[in-house]
């Protein structure tokens, strides 16, 4: 049960990577462009429509709106298109992530975030 259920979670992670890259391919009509990146984004976003600290019903959003999306969205996206997107996706969760890069990324964050308090606070303070 537990390898299965980790299956089809690899599934679905590879199928919101497809439909990301399916909406930015342009033989999608613009229709399934508009909801695939509404699914990707809703599926990529923290945010639920049902915070998942309620029991039971905060992980229904998870395991039932994400994957009824995913199929509603690939029914609109032409079957060539939809192919060569998993086949994209399932390249790229094979590719070696980059922590060094991560890291780079976060510095980056840090310091932008201190360099704007330190230009917030000598403006307001003086």
């Amino acid at each position: 049960m537990g390898s299965r259920l980790k299956e089809w979670a690899r599934f679905v992670k590879r199928d919101v990577h497809a439909l990301y890259l399916a909406a930015r391919d342009s033989r999608t009509p613009w229709y399934a462009k508009a909801l695939a990146i509404c699914i990707a984004g809703y599926a990529l976003s923290p945010i639920d429509l049902i915070p998942d600290f309620i029991p039971v019903l905060g992980y229904l959003d998870d395991l039932i709106i994400v994957p009824l999306g995913i199929l509603a969205v690939v029914k609109l996206i032409p079957a060539e298109v939809m192919t060569d997107s998993r086949t994209a996706a399932a390249a790229a969760i094979d590719r070696p992530v980059s922590r060094n890069a991560a890291w780079v990324i976060g510095l980056v964050w840090v310091a932008s975030i201190a360099l704007t308090v330190w230009i917030a606070s000598s403006y307001y303070s003086g």
